[in-house]
This record gives structure tokens, sequence and C-alpha cells, in this order.
């Protein structure tokens, strides 16, 4: 569960954007209304030179029961992102990616392929969906946006994502999978602009006594 909460949390702060598809015809066409509120996000994050924000993770399967809550941090500066949950680490200086498993303390290197369209947690906050979903404005609730998002790509494991935006941030990620299961995403803070040294997205092995190191680059 673990090592798939961290894959979801690149995937939905990740959404899996590795697929550059272009809309096909009979598909449906994109709500103006929704892409002026997303550019907006995508104008807004593009600002700042870094950013640091908290988050809560919810688990529910498909009758609505808890499967769990989780709580972390996500650093972004540039290319470079760090994320911190409860059992897991995920740091990127722009060129490796260090996954960190606090149970096993094993950590994973592997070196990011550029001509991968790589996931990383900033894309979420910028122009994403301009190719990877068809997306439309639900409607406006106490001045927050629900704009809900559907893959192109139909073999993707969820089929639906709700962003709800307020001030031109996202603070809650609604994304549905086909098994049922609901992750519910949650910005509690947002710093932006906040001071965060380069080697916040190096894994440094001397803090991790004893750590098992698997290099795949």
């Amino acid at each position: 569960m673990i090592k798939k909460i961290g894959t979801l949390l690149i995937a939905a702060t990740t959404l899996a954007l590795n697929v550059q598809a272009q809309v096909p015809k009979g598909m449906g066409t994109n709500d103006p209304n929704a892409k002026k509120i997303l550019d907006a996000v995508s104008a807004k994050f593009k600002s700042y030179k870094t950013v640091q924000a908290k988050f809560a993770l919810k688990i529910e399967n498909n009758a609505g029961k808890t499967l769990g809550n989780k709580t972390g941090t996500v650093y972004m500066k540039g290319t470079k992102y760090r994320i911190s949950v409860t059992g897991q680490e995920i740091f990127s200086d722009g060129s490796n990616v260090w996954t960190y498993d606090k149970l096993a303390n094993e950590v994973t290197i592997n070196k990011i392929d550029p001509s991968a369209n790589s996931i990383t947690p900033q894309k979420l906050f910028t122009n994403f969906y301009d190719k990877d979903f068809l997306y439309k404005l639900n409607g406006t609730t106490k001045n927050v946006n629900e704009i809900e998002l559907t893959p192109i790509d139909k073999t993707k494991p969820f089929f639906k994502i709700l962003l709800y935006v307020d001030k031109n941030a996202i603070n809650t990620t609604k994304l549905y999978e086909k098994t049922g299961n609901k992750y519910t995403y949650s910005t509690t803070s947002l710093t932006p602009n906040a001071a965060v040294t380069d080697a916040t997205f190096v894994f440094d092995a001397k803090k991790y006594p004893g750590v098992e190191v698997v290099d795949l680059r």
C-alpha cells in the first residue's frame, strides 16, 4: 500500500501524465470556462520560485468506508521536488529520483529519462490538462470551482478526477479508480517562495544509518 500511495501521490499529484494524446474526434470538446480557470492556476504556480505545501490523503472504497488517512509535505523548486508521506519519501534533483521506504530502510535510485515525459508534481499545477484530459466546469459553490477531468487514454486505472479550485489554487483533488476506490488529496497549507535549499531534493545516505541502496541507474 505504501508504494501504491507514493505512486498515486505522483499520479494525482501527478495524474499519470506520461501520455501526450490529442483529443480524438467524437470524444467531445473542452469547456472554455474550465480552461480559463486552469490556465489561471498554471500561471499563478509558474510565478513561484519555490513551493512548500502540506497535504492530507484520504482513501475510501466504493462503499464509502475509509481505508486509510495519510498526511505529508511536498517541496518544489524548478524541476526538483520532494514528497514526504507516512512511511515513504521521494526525492528528485531533476536528474535522479530516490524512493525511500522507511519500514524496509531501503532506497531505490532511478535516472530520469527526459524522453519519457516523466511524471512530476509540478505538472499538476501547470498545463497537464490540455493534452491528457477532457475537462469541464461542473459549477461554483462559495467561490470554489469544481472542474471534472476525464482521461483521454481509457486504459488508465482511474476514470474521473475532480479538482476544486479556490483563488486560482487547487485545494482538493479527488481521484476515482475503476476499482471503486476514491483518493482525496487536500492541501492544508501552501507557502510560496519559501527558503528551500537544493540539498532538500537529494537523498543523503549518511542521514539514514544502515540504509540499503538499490541503484538502478
